[in-house]
């Protein structure tokens, strides 16, 4: 039996519709889909005879490790399967791809990598605000803000901070980018599940970034800081959705129907 090939497919950051053109076709191939905990389970449609393994992982709760899925992917590609590696957003931001890809390579098994949208990206077009701004928003630096010991790391290396993986640990950041030199009125915008219907986007400054806790609870959130989390240029500026002002200072935005 000749060995099988493995697809890294980007699944975009929320729902199904926001996977690429290519993803999908590529997902449609697939004879096993290896899927993350947080790709929308709409997205089966593209390939209902596959069979479908869940791997996924989420912070704090019980995961697939990653020694079980690089054997996972070796094993079902071995057997001669085309195999869909279905990754939330993209899979080189935060997917820990390059461990999947050497235990391939290790293998003598053939790969292929399809972007997709990452959850940046989905948030800041949930808020309304751009990542990059003329003149003064000229980087952008995407962070995960755990490290492999399950410590909490914030720096300031660029206009705008995009952190992930930070959204149970929101006063710690807090502290950690007060620390980390960023001035307590710097603008702050929590958006949890950004890219599904029931996103959620706050406001708020680095001082205050603690009470953004009890309202994006249990839920994935990406946390923008600096230039890019401030509003656009024209005060009360929203993107085409339904929101409004929760009582103190956050905003509820979901897109409409």
């Amino acid at each position: 039996m000749s060995a099988g090939h493995v697809i890294f497919i980007g699944a975009g950051p929320g729902a199904a519709d926001l996977i690429t053109l290519r993803g999908a076709r590529a997902l449609g191939r697939a004879t096993v889909v290896l899927f993350d905990a947080l790709t929308d389970p709409a997205l089966r449609e593209y390939a209902p005879a596959a069979e479908w393994v869940d791997v996924g992982k989420r912070g704090f709760s019980a995961s697939t490790s990653q020694d079980r899925i690089n054997a996972l992917l070796v094993e079902h590609a071995q057997g001669g399967a085309i195999v869909a590696r279905l990754k939330g957003g993209d899979p080189s931001v935060f997917g820990r791809l390059e461990e999947e890809m050497l235990a391939l390579a290790e293998a003598g098994i053939g790969w292929e990598v399809i972007p997709g949208v990452t959850s940046a990206l989905a948030a800041a077009a949930a808020s309304g605000r751009p990542l990059t701004r003329r003149g003064n928003g000229r980087s952008v630096s995407l962070t995960t803000a755990m490290t492999q010991k399950r410590e909490l790391h914030a720096g300031r290396r660029a206009d705008t901070e995009v952190f992930y993986m930070a959204g149970q640990q929101l006063p710690t950041l807090s502290r950690c980018l007060l620390d980390a030199g960023w001035p307590a009125e710097t603008p702050v915008c929590v958006v949890s599940r950004a890219g599904w219907p029931d996103q959620l986007v706050s406001e708020h400054d680095v001082g205050t970034l603690a009470t953004a806790c009890v309202m994006h609870a249990g839920r994935p959130a990406v946390v923008t800081v600096g230039v890019g989390a401030g509003p656009v240029a024209a005060e009360g500026a929203l993107p085409d959705t339904d929101a409004h002002l929760l009582e103190g200072h956050q905003a509820s935005t979901v897109p409409r129907p």
